[in-house]
């Protein structure tokens, strides 16, 4: 099921490259950007990933922190984290269970073909708990930089 505009974004608990836990409940307060992306270390989600990092400033400056959630296991998260120098937190949701809450995981369509897998998604979170915006099946590319003229953050 997709989130829309004003629904409360489900809470969640995950463990972070450092299998330190992370739970949404500590950004109350904070607006909070959360991208969904399939697995680390493929070139999309590189892309994707190194745009935010490339980026981060504007979100900082702008009163959004950035989180990434794939069903990638810590120890993946850690060698994607360090080979290309993210700043931000990567959790791991190998059940999928907050990739299902937030209607990141379900049919879409692969080189023509209908899979099961990560829809890659990003959530803007305001400082209330509520989705702000809901944006599905995004693409790796150029995402970031139509995310940061959607939130108004650049021209």
């Amino acid at each position: 099921m997709r989130l829309d505009p004003g629904d409360i974004a489900p809470d969640f608990t995950l463990p972070d490259a450092d299998e330190r836990p992370v739970d949404l409940m500590t950004y109350r307060g904070e607006r909070v950007v959360l991208y969904f992306y399939p697995a680390a270390l493929t070139p999309g989600c590189t892309t994707q990933a190194c745009d935010f990092r490339d980026n981060l400033k504007l979100f900082d400056d702008s009163g959004l922190a950035v989180v990434g959630i794939s069903p990638d296991q810590p120890a993946k998260l850690r060698e994607f984290r360090d080979a290309h120098d993210l700043t931000f937190p990567l959790l791991s949701d190998p059940g999928r269970h907050v990739l299902e809450a937030y209607g990141a995981w379900g049919e879409k369509m692969l080189y023509g073909k209908t899979v099961t897998g990560v829809i890659r998604s990003t959530i803007v979170i305001d400082p209330h708990g509520k989705v702000e915006h809901a944006f599905y099946n995004v693409k790796a590319t150029g995402h970031v930089a139509k995310l940061l003229r959607d939130l108004r953050l650049a021209a």
